[in-house]
């Protein structure tokens, strides 16, 4: 005979009921489609499907971080020590290694930074259209979200300072901006983060920062000795081309910094990532061929788009976002054709898709398969 159920128990309680309710209502994060599922799923060779999905550097990762990596191998039976990739990045921008945080991947600093400043009662803003990252950290804290409409798909400043609460603690900022590839001129950055009250922190993410052109590009890490509400995130996933290592870094105040260490989890960078960011942030040559293949790049899909009759978001990251009217549809012909790149309804976006720029051949190929399915 089964034991009587307490009167304060119910035998249809799922533990998943007792979750929290700012949890439960979080949307999973939605990675591009890996090379390796489109093959199963349609039947087609690995070697002939094209990625351009997930913003990754098409040239891979810099031939000094492939090295290091190689080297670290040895070295996997010791826990991690930062110590050389907080150097490198302290030479790298010139501030105190006291000012970085290091993160497994940027996306991890974004977590950091909500959990040290987002709570229930709390408000975070973002803006329309921007990385599905912001809404999923500040949820998690249990912050209520206020999403800002956007300004021609992009960020609308004067908006987002209007939208500021006694209980907002915290503002998302994408500079390049995911996935619409939108830019906010450095000057105009400037004055509002001096327009802002000082408890209100800023996480402005520049996963994008080294696509910039020379002619728009700024030194945000300039504004730290000002505004001690600000927090600069990069990532290695870019242009370094180390997307599968996860590993990134944050510059801030020190006491800003000081608390996101005591959250961040021990050893967030394993041996492996340190070692290969350590030597790819000295990898210039790398950067500076992966910067000038991305610049052909983009000349050659904006010629396309042109050249097919397609919309696009004019970008300053390394993708493009086009309409594709019935993308879902258009997204299903490119798939069967090879051809994997973004979809971006759940940014707001269903009529848009989401291209990563590659080598010139690959880029070719898309455009060839995208003049078939438009059809």
């Amino acid at each position: 005979m089964s034991p009587s159920l307490s009167p304060n128990l119910s035998p249809n309680l799922s533990p998943c009921d007792q979750a929290l309710p700012y949890v439960r209502a979080i949307s999973a994060y939605q990675p591009g489609k890996p090379i390796t599922q489109l093959a199963r799923e349609m039947g087609i060779p690995v070697e002939r499907i094209v990625k351009l999905a997930s913003n990754e550097n098409p040239l891979g990762m810099s031939p000094k971080a492939k090295i290091a990596l190689e080297a670290a191998v040895s070295t996997l039976e010791r826990y991690p020590d930062d110590f050389e990739l907080k150097a490198a990045v302290a030479a790298h921008t010139g501030l105190g290694r006291e000012r970085i945080v290091l993160g497994n991947g940027s996306n991890d600093l974004l977590d950091i930074a909500a959990r040290v400043f987002l709570a229930p009662g709390r408000s975070a803003i973002f803006s329309q259209h921007a990385f599905a990252v912001y809404p999923i950290a500040s949820l998690t804290a249990g912050a209520e979200l206020i999403a800002v409409p956007a300004r021609n798909f992009g960020h609308d400043l004067d908006a987002m300072r209007a939208a500021i609460r006694p209980d907002t603690r915290l503002i998302w900022i994408a500079n390049p901006n995911n996935p619409t590839g939108t830019f906010l001129p450095f000057p105009q950055l400037e004055s509002f983060l001096r327009s802002l009250p000082r408890d209100v922190v800023v996480v402005l993410d520049e996963a994008y920062n080294e696509y910039l052109p020379a002619d728009v590009n700024g030194d945000s890490k300039d504004w730290l000795g000002e505004f001690q509400n600000l927090v600069i995130t990069r990532t290695f996933s870019k242009i370094y081309g180390l997307a599968g290592l996860r590993v990134g870094y944050a510059v801030t105040s020190e006491e800003i910094a000081d608390l996101m260490n005591r959250v961040r989890q021990p050893f967030n960078c394993n041996n492996l990532a340190l070692a290969a960011a350590t030597a790819a942030l000295d990898d210039h040559e790398f950067i500076a061929r992966s910067y000038q293949l991305n610049s052909a790049g983009m000349e050659q899909l904006v010629a396309g788009f042109r050249q097919l009759g397609f919309d696009f978001i004019p970008s300053y990251g390394n993708f493009v976002t086009f309409k594709a009217g019935d993308a879902a549809t258009v997204n299903e012909k490119l798939l069967r054709q090879g051809i994997i790149v973004r979809p971006i309804a759940g940014y707001g976006m269903p009529e848009w898709l989401r291209v990563t720029i590659g080598i010139e051949a690959d880029n070719r190929r898309f455009l060839q398969a995208l003049e078939s399915a438009r059809g």
